[in-house]
């Protein structure tokens, strides 16, 4: 397993997990949810956990409608959460984004269409990229009952549609405790962009969701605003 702060400083990656890395950061377009949440006011949140947290993190500040974005560790059992015990997969935590949005300009399935097609591999079984254990499991944590309607409708539809070569293997879960992650790991594509990891694994995934969903991107940094 990959201790990422010093895996990042001394560049060590391997052929192998470059390719595997750059299996999917190209997206792949994915039709709207023909299920989603009713029409709310105020701020929403949403919890996600796709692989490590930069990625998953600096894509969704790029998301219009995204006003925060927080890196951090649920699902665990453990009344605790810091980086070098659920790094150790012994917490049962996963590495997670806490995403506050304006459910005005992006809904949840919207954010859900976009965590399934450029932030994660949804068909990975407790592994993305070059990073493997249950703590990089791809999982969504809902707050509500009509979050886990949402979330479980749209797989079911992506299924029926064939939208992945292989089964979504994404966990469905309720929200408990919500640990914000350590300093270092805040905002860490947007403040380390030239980190050698951020290139390789997903700087990709931000670049795919430019494309793919032009007008739902924005080239602000929701961290930074």
């Amino acid at each position: 397993m990959f201790r990422r702060p010093f895996f990042v400083a001394l560049a060590a990656f391997s052929l192998t997990a470059c390719t595997s890395a750059f299996a999917r950061d190209d997206g792949i377009r994915l039709p709207d949810p023909a299920t989603d949440a009713a029409p709310a006011s105020g701020e929403q949140i949403a919890v996600l956990a796709g692989g490590c947290f930069w990625g998953v993190e600096g894509v969704f500040e790029h998301v219009r409608g995204v006003k925060h974005v927080t890196a951090g560790y649920t699902g665990g059992d453990a009344r605790h959460a810091n980086y070098e015990d659920v790094s150790e997969g012994d917490t049962g935590h996963a590495e997670s984004v806490r995403i506050v949005y304006d459910p005005a300009v992006v809904s949840y399935g919207q954010l859900l269409k976009v965590y399934f097609s450029v932030a994660q591999d949804p068909t990975l079984l407790n592994e993305q990229g070059p990073d493997h254990g249950t703590q990089y499991r791809s999982a969504i944590f809902y707050a509500t009952p009509e979050q886990k309607r949402v979330a479980e409708a749209y797989i079911a539809q992506l299924g029926t549609a064939h939208a992945f070569s292989a089964p979504i293997v994404t966990a469905v879960t309720p929200l408990t405790a919500f640990y914000p992650a350590e300093d270092y790991h805040q905002n860490y594509m947007r403040l380390n962009p030239d980190s050698m990891y951020i290139r390789i694994n997903d700087l990709p995934k931000v670049l795919a969701l430019q494309r793919i969903y032009p007008q739902q991107y924005t080239a602000t940094w929701a961290n930074a605003r």
